[in-house]
């Protein structure tokens, strides 16, 4: 009988693709966490940037809306 007959041989390629697909699966795993994780850190970075601009309307709205003549001194 031939060593390598089509049994084992569609056998093996099964174990290799059974092992691939759990490779993918830690992979999606991993990549699944990374997404998560960016968009909680985008989320916290537009949340500082809103507050940031809100800081800064309200200085730009506290200024006087004409610069102090000179002529005051």
């Amino acid at each position: 009988m031939d060593p390598s007959s089509p049994i084992d041989q569609i056998a093996e390629r099964v174990e290799r693709l059974l092992l691939r697909h759990a490779e993918l699966q830690r992979a999606n795993a991993l990549l699944t966490a990374q997404v998560v994780h960016l968009t909680q850190e985008r989320d916290s970075l537009k949340s500082r940037l809103n507050t940031a601009r809100a800081r800064v309307d309200a200085l730009l709205e506290s200024l006087p809306a004409t610069p102090p003549s000179k002529n005051a001194e």
